[in-house]
């Protein structure tokens, strides 16, 4: 599978890692957790450069929210505490999500992120949870929302540069995740995946909506226009039937070996509609324990 590869080289530092990319374009392939690479293996590759020694594998809080180095594993993710209680855990479950544990113990936050795939599980809830990206080129570094960096399938807005880490902000008050995937079997590829984000104002309108969808476009995407059916309202269950219809409407699913296009739109229907009703659900329970707490636990 890989006799076209020259050589393969472990660099210690972030500048020396790019040097190595931007030497060999077109040649050269970063690797971490390599679960990509043996997917794609493409044989104009003929250098692989190993950044699993550049100290970018961490969890930390900062600021109220998340910052995650981009060879963190999808192991890490399940298991960390901090992220388990981020955003009602939507970053675990969906790491948990991705194949066997043999590979969630291999593949990272950045690679899942980096390789551009429309099926990226960690996409969708990071997309809802307004996560950004931190750029690292030869001489600067910039940040970018997580929303502006997929291109395309496999493709990104990357100039060159080194993903290394994925900021996720703190999330606001009042607000409740939820992520949901669909695919033949635990450990395959995923056919469909949805999360949402809504948080509820003081009369509990849906005052900030966020719906993203993965594997039903060419990448990883919002539902703009499903979410501004939301925004604004009081959820009842003909509304959010509508949020979910619209977000059938706007997705581009593929017919392939998987499943039909056809197929595909119906379950990301289902999906955005229990995505929101679980969304929904959350926001009034804890609505209903705020009050309790208020009466003395009365009810």
């Amino acid at each position: 599978m890989f006799d076209h590869i020259r050589s393969f080289r472990q660099p210690f530092t972030t500048t020396e890692a790019i040097k190595l990319l931007q030497g060999r374009e077109g040649e050269a392939c970063l690797v971490a957790g390599g679960t990509d690479v043996v997917l794609r293996a493409s044989r104009s590759v003929k250098v692989l450069v190993d950044i699993s020694r550049l100290g970018l594998s961490y969890i930390k809080r900062k600021g109220g929210g998340l910052h995650i180095g981009a060879t963190t594993t999808m192991a890490a993710l399940e298991e960390s505490v901090l992220v388990r209680l981020t955003a009602d855990g939507i970053l675990a479950h969906a790491a948990a999500s991705c194949g066997s544990p043999q590979t969630r113990n291999m593949a990272t936050i950045g690679g899942n992120l980096a390789n551009a795939s429309p099926a990226a599980d960690m996409a969708t809830p990071l997309l809802v949870m307004e996560a950004e990206v931190v750029l690292q080129g030869l001489r600067i570094s910039r940040t970018l929302p997580l929303e502006g960096y997929f291109a395309g399938p496999h493709s990104t807005n990357s100039n060159r540069e080194l993903l290394v880490e994925v900021i996720v902000p703190r999330s606001k008050p009042n607000a409740a995740f939820s992520f949901k995937r669909f695919a033949r079997t635990e450990i395959d590829i995923a056919l469909v995946t949805v999360a949402a984000a809504i948080r509820w104002d003081a009369k509990q309108r849906c005052a900030d909506v966020r719906i993203a969808l993965g594997a039903v476009a060419p990448c990883p995407m919002r539902a703009h226009r499903a979410e501004a059916v939301l925004e604004g309202q009081s959820a009842d269950h003909k509304l959010i039937w509508q949020a979910a219809d619209m977000a059938a409407q706007e997705i581009a699913p593929i017919t392939d070996v998987r499943a039909s296009a056809e197929y595909r739109r119906e379950i990301a229907r289902v999906l955005t509609r229990r995505a929101v009703e679980e969304c929904i659900q959350r926001l009034t329970q804890e609505g209903s324990l705020h009050a309790g707490s208020r009466n003395g636990g009365a009810r």
